[in-house]
């Protein structure tokens, strides 16, 4: 059995970069749910609290996967797309899951 993988964090802009950095995200994301197989979730959230911070929760069939999105093209133009804004702040964990069940 394959372990599935779950990223979850946060990374912080400069205010003005933030919503421009959540709509390249949010496109990011919906090119990634339709074009990898691998990808059970992504999400990318604007802090209600926090003008500069976007929540991150992405969660992957294998470390495969995972490894895969990143080499995928629709990454390589997300990366030219949001290269002039400026990140003042990250804290991203990528955890194992060896188990999973619905919460009752």
């Amino acid at each position: 059995m394959t372990e599935g993988i779950i990223v979850a964090g946060w990374m912080d802009y400069e205010p003005g970069d933030r919503d421009t950095m959540l709509g390249h995200l949010v496109a990011l994301g919906h090119r990634t749910r339709a074009e990898e197989p691998g990808c059970l979730d992504y999400a990318m959230t604007a802090d209600p609290d926090d003008e500069r911070r976007i929540r991150v929760y992405e969660r992957w069939v294998s470390q495969q996967a995972l490894g895969e999105h990143f080499k995928a093209a629709h990454m390589k133009d997300f990366r030219s797309a949001s290269a002039g804004l400026t990140r003042i702040g990250v804290s991203l964990d990528v955890h194992t899951v060896a188990e999973s069940r619905p919460m009752r």
